[in-house]
Parts: C-alpha cells; structure tokens; sequence
C-alpha cells in the first residue's frame, strides 16, 4: 500500500494527464473547425501515432476519430501542411534558430509589417515555427538555408514544410505560440510569401557541388587533347558564358552580394530569389524554375544542357563540339595569330535570340483586388460559358475608362490602355461587354460606349465631343486584315490615329483639317480605352512587320483565353450595390474643373511609396537592359516592345491601386509587383507568339505554318503524310520548306526503318 504523499503524487500525475489529454482534444477540435489537418503524435519521433494517415492529406478526420486517437493518451499533435490543411505553410528554423532574428530583419526591410501577422511559435529544440496560409498552392518541402559542418557536411538553418508535409505544434508539451494564433492564421499573397522565402535564401551559406557528369557526352572526345578539356562539356565549363545563357532564357540577375553569389529570378517573375549562381555553379530554389529540378545544383555544362537540349547531354556535347568547344588548342608557333582568332570569332553566327514561350499568363495574375474583380465575378457568375481571361481583359478596361483624365501617376502615366483578348469563336467573348454597358447605361454614361472603329477621322470626332470613350471591339482581327490589304488611305488613319492619341493621353492631340473648317480643333487629354477580342490565329496572322514596329503591337496587352469552359445555364445580369456605388463614384468624379465635357481636368495624383518606386526603377532598367540586348542583334520588333515595358508597368499598377482604393489610391509594393511581372511575362509571350506567326515572304510564312503545325502536335511530331495533308500544299514545295527548316534546325527528321520505305516522322527541335 503506497504512502499517502506517493499516493498524492501519482493522483496529482494522473490529474495533470488528463488535463493535458483534455486540452489536447478540444485543440485537435478546434483546429479541425478551423480547417486544419490535426492528427496524434509521437512527440519524439516527430511522426504521426497512427498506421496508416495517407488518406487524411485528402479529407479532415471526423470528431469521432478525434475523440478516439486522444482519449486513448498521446504526447504530441501535429497539424498536415499543404492542401490537406487549406494551403498552410511552415518555415522550420532549426539549428537552435540561430538565423530567426536575422531573417526577421531582412523580412521587415523588404515588407513592413508582414511579421506581425504571422503565427509564430517555438520549437522543442529551441528552434522556431512561423505559420501561414497562402493564396495559392505550392509544392513540397524545400531547404532554403544551410551551412557547412566543420566536416565540410551541410547543417540545414531553415527549410519549409510544403505539401506532403506535416509539423508538431502547440499544446504539445515544449511546443509554445508566441504570436497569433493557428486557429487564426494569416492568408498571404504570392508576393508577401516570395518575400519571407527570399529572406530565407539570402541566409544560405552552403551550395553543394554539382553531381559528376555522366560520360553521355564521350562520344564527343576530341583524341590526343591533355585533360579533361578534351571534352566539350568540360571545356563550356572552364569557359562557357552561363550568364548570358541564363538571360537567353528569361532568367534574370537579381541581385550580388559582397561574396560573389549571385540570385536570380526565373523567368515570369519581377523579382525574388529562384537561384543562385557561384562560381559557375548554378543552385536552384524554386520549384516552379522547369525544366530545372529545385534543391540542385547545375554546372555551366548542365545548365546548357538542360536549356538548350532538353537535358540531353550527348547532343549538348555534340553540339557545343561544332560550336569550338574542346577542339585541339593552338600551338604557340611565336607567330602572331591573334588578327586571325579575331576574323574567326567575328565570322562565327550570331548566337539563338530567338524568344522563349513562357506560356499563356497564370490565372493567379489574372486578378485585381478591388473593382476589377468584383466586376469579373459578377460577369464569371452569370456567363453561360464562364471565360477569366476575356472577364479580366473587359473589368480593367471598365476600370480604364472610368478613371481616363481623373487620375494620374507622378510620372504622368494615365490609364489609358488597349486590351485584346484572345478566343475562339463562342467561348465568351461577349458577355463581359454586355455587362460593362449596362453598368454605363446605369451610371448615364452609355454615351461613351462605342463598339468598333470606322476609320480615324470618326474616332477623332467622336472624342471630340467625348474626351472618354470605350470601345468594345469584337474580332479586331478582320480591321487590321482590311488595314493591310486596302490601299485606302482612310484605312491607314486608323493606324496613325490609335497611336497617336494613345501618347496624347497626357497632352493634347491636334485633329486633321476639314475642308471649310479653318480651325481643326484639338482634343484635351483624350482618353480612348480600347477593349478587342479575336481569334488567336487569324490575329497573330493579321499581324504584318509594319504593325510590330510602328508601336500598335507594343501598346496592346495581349491575352489568350484558352479552351472554352464547360458551359452553364446563363443568369440574369445584375449589378452589384458594391460595384454600382463605385461606377457612379467615379462618373461624378471630376477634378480640376470637371471631367466629361470641354474642359481641362487636373487628374489625382497617385503617389508611390517608397519600395514601388524601387521596384519601378529596377523593372525600367531591367527593361532598358533587354532593349539594349535586341538593339545589339538589330531585332526591331525586340526595341519597339521592350522600349514600352516601363511605361506599361506604371499603367497597370496605377490601375490596380485605383480599383483596389477608388477613393485613396496608393500605388505600394503589390502593385507594382504585380504589374511588373504581367507586362514582363505578356511581352516574353507577345515576342513569342510574333515571332512564330509574322512572316517576311509568302516562302517564310509557309515555314511559319508548318511549325505552328507541329507545336501544336502530340510530342511536337508529325508522320510525313499527316502533316503533307495538314499543309495543302504541293510535294515540291513541301520538300523545300522541310529542308530549309531542318537546316535552320528548327525540326528534325526521324527515320524509321520498316518493310519497304522508312517511316518518316518530324519532331519540333525547340
């Protein structure tokens, strides 16, 4: 029989139990009813209590199975990352957290107040635990920060649990919320997380080496060389430029430390730590960076390989041996061969410009907080084929139009823009139009709607009377078709008149004279907002060399659409109070001395803070760095798009501080982050989908067709006799196109042998 003070002991100790088990369920409870993913742990395994728990990453367990897993007693609970728990995120600092303050510092100088929002709580190892949600999904875990062992091993400072993911949390014993709560967690943006994983890989102080070559590229070996040099790979990576490769291909320098390591952001974003670059060795982040594999490293060789082969190291080793690399060195013969190296490397072709496909936009970047999504979800709600794009492409231009001649930016941007969505026949393109003229009706200014362009002389008369106006053109396609087949002079004013009042937004446009009219009259800060859609081919095709240089493409925002929705019962369209209250805001709107009519407005101005304008000065010189490049190798249409990034930029993001705060507008961080990487990714896209449709020749357009032709392929790849059909063409002339094109190397040619004649396949190279 016990002593009764052991006896009060073990009551006391049982007593304790129970309140721990206790609280424990009502957490598990209480995070289950906030969406998380809460299951029993083994606090000293870091591992759920359960068998088997695959199935809870897809769906919440019940309060039974709750109730059961902590009445039967465990020491831990631990919360599922990722989708399984609404998109939550955990940044782990290990390690005894000895980078938590300085990553804190960092965070706060790139982002002011994000810390304080976040749910921060201590680990059992002395560590930290910083917890959030985000917008949108991501991938798996990722280490973002190590170190080197005195052993020369990597110790892991801070790393992310991702999808897949899970980590033990408070009220587990030695577990302890410091900050916020997890039943309460923040929901960041994309930017606002890119910020804290930024931070994180600023820290890092390890890159591993890159994994040895395999000998894929031997069959390359140049006999009787000394060394490894032999080999071209080897031979790139003593003295291959990796810098410009990786620019080549959208990735982008972002910044340099004191001790050489250089970050890089992959293409389709404005800024941020995807890479890092030291010493020639290429370390990747991101797990969006394809076709790189993120947490690896990659020599200049594989960076090549990987870039320009599709990893395939024997025909990157193949191809760099003809490009000089890892042939015989010269003998020093005492002769001075140096002005004959010089005519070789100057008789050398030009390097690959040709643009690279970052694909169709990513939908996350097709929404504007405010106005302009409160317009695209009344419009989504009530399409009978539902279209984000043409949606996203008819609320900014509604945005547009409302806010012409009242605000401006402090460099005197305003908001005039030309939008063209792209889309097949009956895949929406009309239903935002008809809700953006009933939104007009409703606030008197139907007026100013106009619905396509005739020629210039009537779009100047017109904004004569109206200094605003929208119009809502549908397949623009077949004016620009008429503007190059016509030899009527009429036709070519649309052309001169669109450019012309789109730089006129900020002064004064002069109209042309009319007979019996001495004085021809100007327009005042016209606003003209032109919102068009068309069918992908035939406007790309409409598209003619004059139009990519003369400005009218670099001052169109292009959008595809995609495939048509699954199509829905179509709704009664209804205005929104929300959205009513915002458009008459704006129609009774009127600075300086009104707005609508015959006199001068003196627009808002909309001031930056601090960080925009940093970032609008980083993205002007990143514009200013891809024009010089296109200046060096005389591409035209490369100048003419990138001289408008900056300017399309500082629209966009006066746009989105207006619809997100119509009555006190601020163009911060997001916004500009947001515009800059828009028009950076649309005009990667825009040069793109140019260069593969606009042809030189009736010969090159031809060229042009059969590569479309095989984009669009399964496996980029066509039988000889599918894609002769597809072509209707003649033989002869099918067999010139394909020799040609095969010795630009833009395809290949595939044979295989068979009874009879080979099979002959064609396969895209890019």
């Amino acid at each position: 029989m016990p002593r009764p003070r052991i006896a009060r002991i073990v009551v006391f100790v049982e007593l304790m139990r129970t309140q721990q088990k206790s609280k424990m369920h009502k957490t598990a409870l209480d995070y289950r009813n906030a969406g998380l993913c809460a299951l029993p742990a083994i606090r000293a395994e870091k591992r759920p209590a359960l068998r088997t728990w695959g199935k809870y990453q897809k769906q919440l367990p019940d309060e039974d199975e709750i109730e059961a897993w902590f009445d039967n007693g465990c020491d831990g609970i631990c919360l599922l990352t990722g989708a399984a728990s609404g998109n939550l995120e955990v940044i782990d600092f290990d390690h005894g957290g000895e980078a938590f303050e300085p990553w804190e510092k960092k965070v706060e100088a790139a982002m002011t107040g994000l810390l304080d929002r976040l749910v921060v709580e201590t680990s059992q190892s002395g560590g930290w635990h910083v917890v959030y949600r985000c917008e949108a999904a991501f991938g798996g875990s990722s280490k973002l920060a190590q170190r080197a062992n005195d052993d020369g091993r990597p110790v892991t400072l801070i790393e992310t649990r991702g999808n897949g993911g899970l980590f033990l949390c408070a009220p587990t014993p030695r577990y302890e919320l410091v900050q916020g709560e997890l039943t309460n967690l923040p929901v960041l943006t994309e930017a606002e997380r890119e910020a804290l994983l930024t931070a994180a890989r600023e820290l890092n102080e390890y890159w591993p080496e890159p994994p040895p070559q395999t000998p894929q590229d031997r069959p390359c070996r140049v006999a009787g060389l000394p060394g490894d040099l032999s080999r071209p790979g080897d031979d790139f990576n003593a003295r291959g430029d990796v810098v410009a490769l990786l620019k080549r291909h959208g990735w982008r320098p972002y910044k340099t430390h004191a001790d050489g390591n250089q970050h890089w952001t992959r293409p389709g974003k404005s800024c941020g730590t995807s890479a890092t670059l030291k010493e020639g060795n290429f370390y990747v982040f991101s797990t969006n960076a394809a076709p790189f594999e993120s947490e690896r490293a990659y020599s200049p060789f594989a960076v090549y390989a990987t870039l320009e082969q599709g990893g395939d190291f024997e025909a990157a080793a193949r191809e760099l041996g003809r490009q000089g690399y890892g042939q015989e060195p010269v003998v020093d013969t005492g002769v001075d061969i140096s002005g004959i190296i010089g005519s070789a490397d100057a008789a050398k072709e030009p390097e690959d410009s040709r643009p690279v496909d970052p694909g169709p936009i990513p939908e996350e970047m097709l929404r504007v907080p405010g106005f302009v999504s409160e317009v695209m979800d009344l419009c989504l709600e009530t399409a009978p084929y539902p279209n984000l794009a043409i949606s996203f492409c008819g609320a900014l231009a509604l945005q547009a139009f409302l806010a012409g001649r009242k605000v401006c930016d402090p460099g005197d941007n305003r908001t005039n823009i030309y939008l063209l969505g792209l889309a097949h026949s009956s895949a929406g393109k009309d239903w935002i139009r008809k809700l953006n003229a009933k939104i007009l009706h409703e606030i008197g200014l139907a007026s100013c709607l106009g619905d396509r362009l005739a020629s210039g002389e009537g779009v100047q008369d017109v904004l004569f009377t109206r200094p605003s106006m929208l119009f809502q053109t549908d397949e623009i396609d077949g004016m620009l078709q008429m503007i190059n087949r016509s030899k009527d002079a009429r036709h070519e004013n649309i052309m001169n008149t669109l450019l012309s009042l789109y730089s006129s937004a900020n002064s004064v446009f002069s109209m042309r004279p009319k007979a019996g009219r001495p004085d021809a009259g100007v327009i005042d800060q016209p606003n003209l907002v032109l919102f068009g859609t068309a069918i992908p081919n035939h406007y790309y095709e409409a598209l003619s060399e004059r139009m990519l240089t003369n400005g009218f493409f670099a001052r169109m925002l292009i959008l595809e659409a995609g495939k048509r929705s699954k199509g829905k019962e179509p709704g009664m369209i209804r205005i929104s109070e929300r959205v009513r209250a915002t458009s008459h805001w704006w129609a009774n709107f009127r600075p300086g001395n009104g707005n609508l009519e015959h006199w001068h407005p003196i627009p808002v101005v909309v001031e930056h803070t601090d960080a925009a304008r940093r970032l609008l000065v980083e993205n002007r010189e990143d514009a200013d760095g891809e024009y010089a490049r296109a200046e060096d190798r005389n591409d035209v249409v490369g100048t003419t798009v990138w001289g408008r990034v900056s300017e399309q930029t500082r629209k966009l993001a006066l746009l989105y501080a207006v619809s997100e705060n119509h009555q006190s507008p601020r163009i911060d961080k997001a916004a500009v982050e947001w515009a800059a990487r828009f028009v950076v990714h649309q005009t990667r896209r825009m040069l793109f989908m140019a260069e593969g449709h606009v042809a030189d020749n009736p010969f090159h357009a031809e060229c042009l067709k059969v590569v479309q032709k095989l984009r669009e392929a399964p496996g980029k790849e066509l039988p000889h006799s599918i894609l002769l059909k597809r072509m209707k063409t003649d033989a002869r002339t099918f067999h010139e196109i394909i020799c040609t094109l095969e010795q630009r190397g833009d395809l290949e040619i595939i044979l295989t042998p068979r009874a009879g004649t080979a099979k002959r396949v064609y396969r895209l190279t890019e």
